[in-house]
């Protein structure tokens, strides 16, 4: 048994940048008249877990948090990835390491449930617990085939809102009846499971599967996930954005 402290001072950090392959300049996409970065960094304060900052590659979309009111550090285009570029962020704003627990909240979920990042920080109560995430039970069968849904394996008892994933794929796992669970793209950090991660090379697992999640796995680190009720909408193509607009109108 691990003995270390609950994590009393979250931050979250929302990687953004504009060369998305599907959507080009999609954080600066208008939904009801602010862009999507703004709505995703209201989404990020509604959760009142702590301050939020935006870790963008682009001056244009700093300017643009800045001017809605938020903060926002400007971090390399090179870097590979979104964990890779809100630590970035992190040494910048807090290199004094103040807050212990860090939220990875994409920059593509204007509709995100607040309550989807309180119960994801909810998780890291528990000491043996180095990252946390979310998931919500597949009810549509289409969704248990579709590779684009990533399925979190992990087993649930009684009315358990918290479990241990074993492990994440975009195939149908377990094979056989029983619940299936469609896993939501944000995580929340102990610092030190965060510099951890960000150091280790990619894993043969996560090369294959095209799962970041799994070099942590691989690698020995424990994730829980939390069930949570709804999925919320990832802006990757057009018709998303205008689902988006549609539902923030």
């Amino acid at each position: 048994m691990q003995t270390r402290d609950v994590p009393r001072n979250p931050v979250v950090l929302i990687p953004a940048r504009m060369a998305s392959t599907r959507l080009p300049g999609k954080p600066l996409a208008d939904i009801a008249g602010v862009p999507m970065i703004v709505q995703c960094l209201r989404r990020a304060e509604e959760a009142e877990v702590g301050p939020v900052v935006i870790a963008c590659s682009e001056p244009e979309v700093a300017e643009a948090v800045e001017a809605a009111g938020g903060q926002a550090v400007l971090t390399d285009p090179d870097l590979p990835s979104g964990s890779d570029r809100i630590f970035a962020a992190l040494e910048v704003f807090d290199p004094e390491g103040k807050y212990d627990a860090i939220v990875n909240l994409q920059g593509d979920l204007p509709t995100l449930d607040p309550k989807v990042v309180r119960a994801c920080v909810a998780v890291l109560d528990n000491p043996e617990v180095d990252i946390s995430t979310a998931v919500c039970a597949i009810t549509e069968e289409s969704e248990r085939d579709n590779p684009n849904v990533v399925k979190a394996v992990m087993a649930l008892s009684g009315n358990a809102r918290i479990g241990r994933a074993l492990y994440f794929s975009r195939a149908t796992v377990p094979t056989g009846p029983g619940d299936h669970f469609h896993h939501i793209g944000l995580y929340a950090y102990r610092r030190d499971a965060l510099a951890r991660f960000v150091s280790l090379p990619a894993s043969p697992l996560e090369t294959r599967e095209k799962l970041e999640q799994l070099r942590a796995l691989e690698t020995g680190m424990r994730i829980d996930a939390a069930l949570v009720d709804t999925v919320p909408l990832g802006v990757d193509t057009p018709a998303d954005l205008e689902r988006a607009r549609a539902l923030l109108a």
